[in-house]
């Protein structure tokens, strides 16, 4: 009620010409300039005065403001808006980064159970061999891993280098075992045999295959939600337009300079403010509805030979066999060995030893191993998708969204029109995008943006990416090149000296389109803009701890470039 009777004694003294007969009305701008905190206080005129100097905020009354005042009030409207574009998106950005942190931490949890049932499988059918191959499997499930989370790895190389370590070991506990070990020159001559003499029979191939079809997949899928993450930390940082900043200044903080600080914009008036400075951003609604119809187009693609769960879970068997199809064909793979490496050559009097070590320790029955369910994978996938489908239209209607639960007055209710309070905002009411924009009462919108154009771009390559369009060579997932789209120009917004941020030396106004990563850590990325600091929700890293040393290693690397890639997506 306070509201309404505020703006009836202004809206009366203005016809009736008193327009500032009370002084006191600029102690109420004066407190909320206090509590928001939009600049020091000494900037407010004592009582109500002439405003022929102001650049916005122009009226043929006495007014509240200064030409500073209107400055800082303009700083704010534009914090007001990116905190409010922020808050809006936070929700999504924390859905997709806690997923990105749980598949992750759900292939690592896959990993350990595979190489732990390949050692148990191991040690119950091939007890003397186990111990000596606890390594190989080892460092054939970190690689698998490292894989996964966007190392350039090639596949065929990294299985064939385990059984090629595989095949000494089998050899020499179980093919043609003796007293002690292998020589270490005769085991590497084994060992350097395994690609010529096969004694794995198509196995190799076969894992092989299995881990580049699914994990392609899971990679893509990783790299898919990074790019999300992307996307949403490019426009939480969109650079407003000079027009879009002199409308937002215009529909807060106008009124203020007339005494009207509980006046808040009429819905029309606040749309076409939105959606003209939003334009570029509506841009991206229907590359982010295919995003998410294509990851799950991707999801539903991930069963049989593409699962990476049911391959992993698979590992164990598969091993356990080529070992078998090895010892099967033993008198051929000795005499082959035989041929190219000659007599067998062992180590001297260690034997007692070593054959203590491998039996004394007790095999692991198979089934007191932990297992995973066999799709905790999927419905992970499926949960998270279900998530992420609430948020297709969420570029579309972003604009509508912040003027509907944030910003203007409702139904009924007198509000501000850009000059005064009125009934009802009687101006034409534009659309979202920006060929839309043409017609805008409110904001002049000279076109798409061009940081919007390159991610628009990204998006629409992960998008193919995901449909299978153009699926590329196995380790080049790892970097996307922009498609077509401006590589060099002015970026996000033309800034000018009016809020300060002309200051920056010309050279920065350009830049050159980088390749990204998608497999950053950047979830929480905290990208320092302007001169404030935000606060997105954690992603969940605590669930990444206890990584083994090579995948934090991978972590670091990036943790080391990526303040370079930051810094060039913030000029």
């Amino acid at each position: 009620m306070g509201v309404l009777w505020t703006n009836y004694v202004f809206f009366m003294a203005c016809c009736s010409g008193l327009a500032f007969g009370n002084p006191d009305r600029c102690d109420e701008v004066r407190k909320v300039f206090q509590l928001r905190q939009i600049g020091p206080n000494q900037l407010l005129p004592l009582s109500p005065r002439p405003g022929s100097d102001l650049q916005v905020c122009m009226s043929k009354n006495l007014t509240c403001c200064t030409k500073k005042m209107e400055e800082k009030y303009q700083v704010a409207a534009r914090r007001d808006i990116q905190n409010l574009v922020q808050t809006s998106s936070s929700s999504l950005k924390f859905l997709i980064s806690r997923n990105v942190a749980a598949f992750q931490e759900t292939f690592e949890v896959l990993m350990r159970q595979a190489e732990n049932h390949t050692n148990a499988v191991f040690q119950e059918s091939y007890g003397n061999m186990a111990d000596q191959a606890v390594g190989p499997v080892r460092e054939l499930f970190t690689d698998i891993s490292l894989f996964l989370l966007g190392s350039e790895l090639n596949i065929d190389d990294l299985v064939q280098r385990f059984f090629d370590a595989l095949f000494p070991l089998t050899y020499n506990h179980l093919i043609n075992p003796g007293l002690s070990d292998l020589s270490p020159g005769y085991a590497e001559c084994v060992r350097s045999s395994s690609r010529n003499v096969r004694p794995f029979g198509g196995a190799p191939s076969l894992l092989a295959d299995q881990i580049a079809r699914s994990g392609v997949s899971g990679k893509l899928l990783l790299q898919a939600l990074h790019l999300g993450i992307e996307v949403i930390n490019t426009t939480d940082h969109l650079q407003l337009s000079r027009e879009c900043r002199r409308a937002l200044l215009k529909m807060h903080y106008c009124p203020h300079c007339q005494g009207l600080t509980q006046s808040k914009p009429c819905m029309g008036y606040c749309l076409n403010v939105m959606r003209g400075c939003l334009a570029s951003m509506a841009e991206i609604d229907t590359h982010w509805r295919e995003f998410v119809r294509s990851l799950e187009g991707l999801s539903a693609r991930m069963y049989g030979s593409q699962d990476l769960e049911q391959v992993l879970l698979g590992v164990h068997t598969l091993l356990h066999d080529a070992v078998g199809h090895a010892l099967k064909n033993g008198p051929r793979l000795s005499v082959q060995v035989h041929k190219l490496c000659g007599p067998p050559s062992r180590k001297v009097a260690q034997s007692i030893r070593i054959q203590h070590s491998s039996n004394s320790r007790e095999s692991i029955p198979r089934n007191a191993l932990v297992r995973v369910s066999g799709d905790s994978l999927a419905v992970r996938r499926r949960d998270f998708l279900n998530s992420l489908r609430l948020y297709r239209t969420f570029y579309g209607g972003l604009a509508d969204q912040l003027c509907v639960s944030e910003l203007a007055s409702g139904d009924g209710l007198s509000c501000w029109n850009g000059t005064y309070i009125v009934k009802s905002y009687t101006l034409r009411v534009v659309g979202n995008g920006i060929k839309a924009q043409s017609a805008n009462p409110e904001v002049k919108v000279k076109g798409a943006d061009p940081v919007i154009n390159q991610i628009i771009d990204k998006l629409k390559h992960i998008n193919q990416l995901l449909q299978g369009k153009s699926i590329p060579k196995l380790g080049s997932l790892d970097q996307i090149e922009t498609g077509s789209g401006d590589a060099e120009g002015r970026y996000s917004g033309d800034c000018d000296d009016e809020d300060g941020c002309g200051g920056s030396g010309g050279g920065e106004g350009k830049r050159k389109v980088s390749r990204v990563s998608k497999l950053s850590p950047d979830v929480t990325g905290d990208h320092k803009h302007h001169h404030h600091h935000h606060h997105y929700p954690p992603a969940e890293d605590s669930e990444m701890d206890g990584r083994s040393r090579s995948l934090r290693l991978t972590g670091a690397i990036w943790v080391l470039i990526l303040p370079c890639l930051h810094m060039l997506m913030a000029l």
